[in-house]
């Protein structure tokens, strides 16, 4: 009886329930094949795009060392502010995604070397590194020295922006010399916020007196609901041929040295 029962219970399945497996097979191998190629555009942004930026902001770098070398100094390393060099030299702003210089910001880590390139468009930020914003002051000027740059993909040039205290010295290294920033405070404001690129930071109309750095950046790491800012301030400079500050001659011998 038991055998015979499992006979009868084992009839074929009618053409409703065969056409009704076959679509939830059909939808899960869809589901299985879209969840690989979501995960292959993450590692896509979170790894490669990384790659590529950093192989071409390298080359960057290179570039700069290069054109640098014929005038690189010879004079050895001392302490920022030992000797009074006057007046920054303000250097002109190039074209379009063109080579401004170099930042060194060792709270980033002994090797975070990145050029400064100008714009804000998409080409600079997602490939080049920092974008500076055309319509701010240039490195030393009087006035408000602002750049932009990612926070997790496409070489994650601001990654650590967070990890910021005060009293970090932040330096930009221009054909014409070296400019030490010192970090001041962050703030976390709305995408809208376009005042923090003022001349005065976050003070639209104010004359400037001093010379600020702004960095922007994406907040929270892995969003972009949110703008994260650090706020800098000009603390001295030196010429080219006076060498770079002590803290990051290492630095400086490395980037030149790879061109």
């Amino acid at each position: 009886m038991v055998l015979q029962e499992k006979a009868r219970t084992g009839t074929a399945p009618g053409p409703g329930v065969v056409i009704l497996r076959g679509t939830v097979q059909v939808l899960g191998e869809l589901l299985i094949t879209a969840g690989i190629v979501l995960l292959l555009f993450v590692g896509w942004q979170l790894w490669w795009t990384n790659v590529e930026s950093d192989a071409r902001q390298s080359a960057i770098i290179k570039e700069f060392a290069q054109d640098f070398g014929a005038d690189a100094p010879t004079s050895s390393p001392s302490a920022p502010g030992a000797v009074n060099y006057g007046a920054p030299v303000v250097s002109a702003a190039p074209g379009h995604a063109g080579t401004i210089g170099i930042m060194y910001i060792p709270r980033f880590g002994a090797n975070y070397t990145r050029p400064i390139v100008q714009g804000t468009t998409g080409d600079v930020l997602d490939t080049l590194g920092l974008g500076h914003y055309s319509n701010t002051a240039m490195p030393g000027a009087v006035g408000n020295f602002a750049v932009a740059g990612h926070r997790q993909t496409h070489g994650a040039v601001l990654d650590s922006i967070h990890t910021l205290v005060p009293g970090d010295k932040i330096y930009v290294q221009t054909k014409d010399g070296y400019y030490v920033y010192v970090f001041r405070n962050n703030q976390i404001v709305l995408p809208s916020r376009t005042d923090v690129l003022e001349p005065v930071p976050t003070r639209p109309g104010l004359t400037p007196t001093e010379s600020f750095l702004t960095m922007t950046s994406c907040n929270p790491r892995f969003g972009s609901q949110e703008r994260i800012i650090a706020y800098a301030l000009l603390d001295s400079w030196r010429p080219a041929s006076a060498g770079p500050p002590a803290e990051i001659a290492a630095q400086v011998a490395a980037a030149i040295g790879e061109g």
